[in-house]
């Protein structure tokens, strides 16, 4: 494919050709789009803040946010489906908690900083110590 020059220059010009070989790779982007779409619905960042901290299964999930199991599991669906968090059983339980991913930790301390909280347990002489 021939690309024809910006329309203006910036002094940019050797990082023209990288920068397009980048904005080519749309199934980057689209995963990228995938995981904030799954981030833009309120309850779904209030339950992978919470499956951040501890592991729990959906009745307690239920109780802590005060909404139904199947509207629990319907949110824990997608976002399992979208890689942040994942599951276990015990017996006829089962159980959830943020995945252990870079990707997951990112958005874990991305959502603590724009709520400006910090981790459950955590004291001021850690973070320093970061």
């Amino acid at each position: 494919m021939v690309h024809t020059p910006l329309p203006h220059d910036h002094g940019h010009g050797e990082l023209t050709p990288d920068i397009r070989q980048r904005l080519a790779q749309t199934e980057d982007f689209q995963a990228i789009a995938d995981v904030f779409r799954q981030l833009g619905d309120p309850t779904r960042v209030r339950i992978f803040w919470l499956l951040c901290h501890r592991e729990e299964c959906v009745v307690n999930i239920s109780a802590l946010l005060d909404m139904s199991s199947p509207a629990i599991s319907h949110h824990l669906r997608a976002l399992r489906a979208s890689g942040l968090i994942l599951s276990r059983r015990a017996g006829k339980e089962v159980y959830y908690r943020a995945s252990d991913t870079r990707q997951s930790q990112l958005l874990h301390q991305m959502l603590e900083q724009v709520m400006q909280i910090t981790c459950p347990g955590v004291t001021e002489e850690s973070l320093r110590s970061l």
